[in-house]
């Protein structure tokens, strides 16, 4: 009888035992799927806190800055400003990621058509817009400098233009002009 009144603390240990091993045993069951989520929300994190690029490479293979023309604020259908830099290339041409950074959305929109948005030092969003087509990169893929996004198009309100990239940068603030980013000859993969 004298050992009974030690049952109920040494059930209580059980229970606590029996719950930290089902805790241990899902979350290593779980780990798969809860890594990739966690390792995007890190680099997330410290992609955020870096200072945004003071000079970035052209986003589409073979162009150089110097052929670049800055069509900022340019007037457009609608009372629209021009929200960006229109980089004119052959249809098909790469189209390549500036920075490194997050995938955040691979998808249409009625202006830019076929469109790549990724999160890039300093929160900047950068967007990646008319292209003919995708190649093969997804939201939330972790990327670097120079991964191919898609490829020159005239998809959305481009169409009947010739084929180019529009590419905008896109900050709490509101957009910037990637233009004067692009002039220093900046070699794609450089920071």
């Amino acid at each position: 009888m004298a050992a009974s009144h030690l049952l109920p603390p040494v059930l209580a240990w059980v229970r606590r035992l029996a719950w930290l091993a089902l805790w241990l045993g899902l979350s290593w069951l779980a780990w798969p799927w809860l890594q990739p989520p966690l390792e995007r929300a890190i680099y997330a994190a410290r992609l955020s806190a870096r200072a945004a690029p003071a000079a970035l490479p052209v986003p589409v293979a073979g162009v150089a800055s110097r052929a670049l023309r800055d069509t900022w604020h340019g007037a457009r259908s609608g009372g629209r400003k021009h929200e960006g830099i229109d980089i004119f290339a052959p249809r098909g041409r790469e189209v390549v990621s500036a920075t490194e950074g997050i995938v955040t959305r691979v998808g249409t929109n009625q202006l830019g058509g076929n469109v790549v948005w990724v999160m890039g030092p300093g929160r900047q969003l950068h967007y990646y817009a008319h292209l003919d087509r995708y190649a093969g990169v997804r939201a939330g893929d972790i990327i670097a400098a120079g991964t191919v996004l898609g490829y020159v198009g005239t998809t959305g309100n481009a169409r009947g233009t010739p084929p180019h990239l529009h590419y905008g940068i896109y900050t709490a603030r509101g957009a910037i002009n990637p233009y004067p980013l692009l002039r220093p000859a900046v070699p794609v993969g450089a920071r």
